[in-house]
């Protein structure tokens, strides 16, 4: 399984998550960190599903 490294970012309505060097809109957002992190764990899963696992490579 591919590691990616997460960025969370808190703002003032919410925190942002996005998985550095993964191109395309593959986003999380949440009213907590935990939230935003599942959501963006989420995101990656299903743009592998739908555009499989060797876009990453």
């Amino acid at each position: 399984m591919k590691q990616f490294k997460i960025i969370i970012e808190k703002h003032s309505d919410g925190y942002v998550a996005y998985p550095v060097g993964v191109v395309g809109a593959v986003v999380g957002q949440g009213d907590t960190y935990e939230e935003a992190l599942a959501d963006v764990k989420s995101a990656i899963a299903c743009y592998i599903e739908v555009f499989g696992k060797d876009i990453l490579d």
